[in-house]
């Protein structure tokens, strides 16, 4: 006995039981037309007013989310290329200074060169006018020393020998 059997109390035939295993068993009589009269009326009226203008902002949805995507992969586009020429631009701006830094380095060690030129030149002339002066100086001295050694040899020689000497 199956399990359909012991609750209907009918038995089935071996080509029934296929049907009572799992498969549907439909009859077709006036209820089966009057329900696909109401699913074509439900469909006819739904479709109006529910379906299309789902599908409409279904499809608004789609367009304004495809539109923010090519708005937004624009943007980033542009953004990539600011970006480029920024970088580009600082590039450039890196060069001018480091080729304006090196300028002023060049132009720096010149003046440097020519001040510690001019500095040694001056210094030169000072040292040579010192020796200079020194020498003159020293001369002079000399022959002052040398009046004043012979006036104090002859002054030493009369206290040793006692007497004038000439």
């Amino acid at each position: 006995m199956t399990a359909f059997s012991a609750i209907t109390g009918l038995s089935l035939t071996p080509n029934c039981r296929l049907f009572a295993a799992g498969g549907v068993v439909m009859d077709v009589d006036r209820t089966m037309f009057v329900q696909a009269g109401i699913f074509v009326m439900l469909i006819v009226v739904l479709s109006p007013l529910l379906f299309k203008p789902l599908l409409r902002l279904l499809e608004e949805r789609e367009r304004r989310t495809e539109g923010a995507r090519q708005e937004a992969r624009a943007m980033q586009d542009k953004a990539e290329n600011l970006l480029l020429r920024y970088q580009t631009k600082l590039e450039e701006v890196r060069r001018t200074a480091s080729h304006e830094r090196e300028r002023l380095r060049n132009e720096t060690l010149q003046l440097e060169s020519r001040i510690v030129g001019e500095a040694r030149t001056a210094t030169a002339a000072f040292v040579q006018q010192g020796r200079a002066q020194i020498e003159r100086e020293t001369a002079k001295i000399r022959q002052e020393m040398a009046a004043h050694s012979q006036a104090i040899a002859r002054e030493i020689g009369s206290k040793v020998l006692g007497r004038e000497v000439a």
